[in-house]
């Protein structure tokens, strides 16, 4: 199964959800009653960017140089609403997927999402497109999720070069209802993150949200199939790595209508270490 290419796809408009430059310290509740919500929601800056159809030419992007990379696999029969049978089945074929990509000498699944906005109003399993910009790891939350999964055992793993790398696919396609859209990691600054906060019940964490920045470059896989999975790299430890991060988020497509079937998709979180 090959890769499929369409060079006469050209680029679209659409809206993306930036945080607003003003918010200093963001903080992002999750799954927590709002009458134990001390913080205001963060506001976020509504802008139309282009974005490329990667299908142009999909060989040409690596997670060296772009933070991305697109590879074919068939989608497992899994119960991918079973999180188990997702742990047990699924973890393997992400992290063999990603030490194929990148020679590490070890990568550990330790986390996934499903998200289908219509599943997720009945369903606890399962979690909404995330809509705003936004990174999943900082220079701080990085390596005390290594910690975290660890434990004693990570010391002597934090002194090598690992990455933080998502393994993103449809559960089934062609995705038409909010693709995810995702920056080129050569278009990115340092200075477009705002650390932001992510208050849980029992624990906080800490992403980059992303500001608007003209010099941003979006790419978009249009009607991708579960067989075709994205591979967005979070964090790399190596400060002079040509791509240490990526910017992503969820978005609504301007030519589509509204009666598409909801997109579902996983994302399996993995660390590499090389």
């Amino acid at each position: 199964m090959e890769l499929k290419h369409n060079s006469s796809t050209q680029p679209i408009q659409a809206t993306v959800k930036y945080l607003a430059r003003h918010e200093k310290n963001p903080v992002f509740y999750i799954g927590v009653p709002e009458s134990e919500q001390t913080q205001k929601p963060p506001s976020f800056e509504k802008t139309t960017v282009h974005i490329q159809n990667a299908r142009q030419n999909l060989t040409s992007f690596s997670l060296k140089e772009n933070g991305f990379e697109f590879k074919i696999q068939d989608l497992p029969e899994i119960d991918y609403l079973d999180k188990d049978a997702v742990i047990e089945k699924y973890y393997k074929v992400s992290e063999d997927i990603v030490a194929d990509t990148t020679g590490a000498v070890r990568v550990i699944a330790f986390d996934h999402n499903i998200r289908d906005y219509e599943l997720a109003s009945t369903d606890s399993r399962v979690d909404n497109p995330v809509r705003f910009v936004h990174n999943d790891y900082t220079e701080g939350s990085a390596p005390q999720r290594v910690i975290d999964i660890l434990g004693p055992e990570s010391k002597g793993w934090l002194k090598k070069r690992y990455s933080f790398i998502n393994v993103w696919r449809p559960l089934r396609g062609p995705i038409l209802d909010f693709p995810l859209g995702f920056i080129d990691s050569k278009s990115l600054s340092s200075a477009d993150f705002v650390e932001s906060e992510l208050r849980y019940q029992d624990r906080v964490g800490h992403i980059y949200s992303v500001v608007n920045n003209p010099d941003h470059r979006w790419y978009f896989l249009e009607k991708m199939m579960p067989e075709e999975i994205l591979l967005l790299k979070c964090f790399d430890s190596e400060t002079k790595a040509q791509a240490r991060y990526t910017g992503h988020a969820a978005f609504k497509h301007p030519s589509l209508s509204e009666n598409n079937l909801p997109r579902r998709s996983i994302e399996t979180r993995t660390i590499a270490f090389y």
